[in-house]
C-alpha cells in the first residue's frame, strides 16, 4: 500500500481542492527531472536542477571525464526521484497549505475515499433503523400442564 500526504488549501474551500501527494519514488521525476519539477510548479527547483545538470555535463566535458559528468547528473536525477514528492509537499506548505494527515491506500481513488470517510464528507448517510424491542408485558404467560408426546412446546397452546 502507498501512503498519500493529504494537503488542504489555505482558504479552507473544502475537499474539492484537497491535494493528495503520493509519498515515495517517482519515476517521472527520475527520468525527466527538470520537466517534472516545472510541471508541478516548482520553478526554482526546476531551474536549479537544470543548471546543476548542465554545469556537471560541461565540467565533465572540460575535464574529459564524460562518464563522471553523466554519473553526477544521474545522481541529481536520482535525488529528484527520491525526494521530489517531499519537495512538492514543502512547496505547498510555503504557499500556505496545511497538512491534514497521511492516508494509506492502494491507489489515488481509494485514498480519496478513505479521506472522505475520515472527514465525514462522504455524503448523506441514512440514519440507522430504530431497534425494535418487544414489550414483555404483552407476551403470553407460559402454560403449565401435562404434556403428552414430543410435540408439546411450553408456552404455546
Amino acid at each position: 500500500m502507498a501512503s498519500y500526504v493529504v494537503m488542504e488549501p489555505p482558504s479552507g474551500s473544502g475537499a474539492a481542492d484537497t491535494t493528495f501527494v503520493r509519498d515515495g519514488f517517482t519515476w517521472l521525476g527520475f527520468l525527466f527531472s527538470p520537466v517534472w519539477l516545472a510541471w508541478h510548479r516548482l520553478w526554482m527547483e526546476a531551474l536549479l536542477t537544470f543548471a546543476v545538470m548542465v554545469i556537471l555535463s560541461l565540467l565533465g566535458e572540460r575535464l574529459r571525464l564524460e562518464g563522471a559528468g553523466s554519473a553526477l547528473s544521474l545522481l541529481v536525477s536520482l535525488y529528484v526521484g527520491l525526494e521530489g514528492q517531499g519537495l512538492r509537499v514543502s512547496a505547498l506548505r510555503r504557499r500556505g497549505w496545511r497538512e491534514w494527515g497521511v492516508v494509506e491506500a492502494g491507489n489515488l481513488g481509494d485514498a480519496e475515499i478513505r479521506h472522505a470517510l475520515e472527514t465525514g464528507e462522504g455524503g448523506d448517510e441514512p440514519e440507522p433503523m430504530p431497534r425494535i424491542v418487544p414489550d414483555t408485558s404483552l407476551a403470553r404467560p407460559a402454560q403449565t400442564g401435562m404434556a403428552l408426546g414430543l410435540t408439546h412446546t411450553p408456552g404455546r397452546p
